[in-house]
């Protein structure tokens, strides 16, 4: 099969495993670096190995003539952002890698609310690519476990892991798992994460806090300290009682600031003020 991939660094796996199953690449197409989200080096790295071109435009449906005119068979898609054009005219195939279990989390970038919403099983499902986003039929998915450790980024790895796993299976199955692919039942769509959902209360539970330092991680959550706007990477929160102020500070050490809760404490442990 030869095909062109479109996606970025986080989803290579997919990509490794399609070329390790005798699958041929003709092009790449990435995305402008976004930190935290998005990368390309290292698809830019195998472009240049493979002696292939990487285009960061959105993708258009000149391109898909383009493809066309290289015997393109299949256009396999992983974590892109941009809309994919109408390819059935000139492409045979086109199939997305969605990092959740269809047709639950359908949207960009589902991973923060799997984690909010305390899912405690996952997955990555392959799915035809049809005119509405992450509906198309499903031909597999890789299933997985996550629980109340993890976070943002072990979630992230759970993920890459899985897609090489199901990109294996794709690679060795792919006209069965086509023609057998299953429609998708109703299911829900999950916009991107607001400024809200990053957003720490302290007047809420560790529980809460908890979650939303666990799932968005280096993506980083917003705070209020001492009436300052800052953005955290990193911390903790733990259950204790208290006398103190919802939002006071309890304890500094070094770089780490302590703030009472409505039942207990959390730490930042990697943050910074914002700066005006």
């Amino acid at each position: 099969m030869r095909f062109a991939f479109a996606g970025c660094d986080r989803n290579l796996s997919i990509f490794e495993a399609l070329v390790a199953a005798s699958w041929q690449p003709v092009k790449i197409f990435s995305v402008p670096e976004q930190e935290g989200i998005a990368y390309h080096g290292a698809l830019l790295a195998c472009a240049n190995d493979h002696h292939i071109s990487l285009q960061l435009d959105p993708l258009r449906p000149h391109d898909l003539l383009a493809l066309e005119a290289l015997a393109c068979d299949i256009l396999v898609v992983g974590s892109y952002n941009y809309k994919i054009p109408d390819w059935n005219e000139h492409l045979p195939y086109a199939i997305n890698f969605h990092p959740s279990p269809l047709p639950i989390g359908r949207g960009p970038y589902p991973l923060v609310n799997a984690i909010l919403h305390e899912h405690r099983h996952w997955a990555v499902t392959c799915h035809r690519i049809d005119a509405t986003y992450d509906t198309g039929a499903i031909l597999a998915a890789q299933t997985f476990a996550i629980d109340q450790f993890d976070t943002h980024e072990s979630l992230n790895i759970k993920i890459q892991i899985a897609a090489a796993q199901l990109a294996a299976q794709i690679g060795q199955k792919f006209g069965a798992l086509w023609d057998a692919a299953s429609i998708q039942s109703e299911g829900d769509y999950w916009p991107l994460f607001s400024a809200a959902d990053r957003t720490i209360d302290f007047a809420t539970s560790v529980h809460q806090i908890r979650l939303q330092l666990q799932a968005f991680g280096k993506l980083e959550c917003c705070a209020r300290v001492n009436h300052q706007e800052a953005r955290v990477k990193s911390g903790y929160a733990w259950f204790e009682p208290h006398n103190l102020a919802i939002g006071q500070v309890a304890h500094e050490y070094a770089s780490n600031i302590v703030i009472a809760c409505k039942d207990g404490f959390v730490v930042f442990n990697d943050w910074q003020f914002v700066q005006d």
